[in-house]
């Protein structure tokens, strides 16, 4: 990416670049147990784990690696970043606010044999890039568990430094 790129990057919000994606920001999906969906602690906000739940409320289940592949997955962690700009958004009011994305941790629920647990939770990090630019690029961690919460193909929580 050259000057000019960056320097246009730079000049639109994350509202346009969600809207140059063709992203509509559905509600914050509801806490599915006994937690918040997120925490701010002075200029960090934390926020829960979040799944590939459709704005109707469809989630999207099963073994990445078994009954679905590593591209439906990837469109799953997408969903799911999708979700988790929801919340900020809710948190913070304006998404403009965001400072940077500090840390993904990614979880997968993947067979007994699977190994492209990065290539999946890819899916979140690209997004967050498209719409935040450089301050989207964040650490990451991107595990493959037995099994998640109503089989879910992935789950993804994030620590993101806010502006007051």
């Amino acid at each position: 990416m050259d000057m000019t790129e960056r320097n246009a990057q730079r000049s639109r919000s994350p509202q346009e670049r969600l809207a140059e994606l063709g992203i509509l920001l559905p509600p914050p999906p509801k806490p599915v147990a006994n937690f918040l969906t997120h925490v701010q602690e002075g200029d960090l906000l934390f926020l829960s784990g979040q799944g590939p739940q459709e704005a109707d409320g469809r989630v999207h289940r099963g073994k990445v690696g078994g009954t679905v592949t590593v591209a439906q997955a990837y469109g799953h962690a997408w969903l799911t970043g999708i979700n988790l700009i929801s919340v900020m958004q809710a948190a913070v009011g304006d998404l403009a606010r965001v400072r940077r994305i500090v840390k993904l941790f990614g979880m997968v629920n993947g067979a007994p044999e699977f190994e492209d647990h990065p290539q999946v939770i890819n899916g979140c990090s690209d997004l967050f890039i498209s719409v935040f630019g450089d301050a989207g690029r964040h650490a990451r961690s991107a595990v493959g568990l037995a099994s998640l919460p109503g089989n879910i193909t992935v789950e993804i929580e994030a620590v993101i430094a806010v502006n007051g």
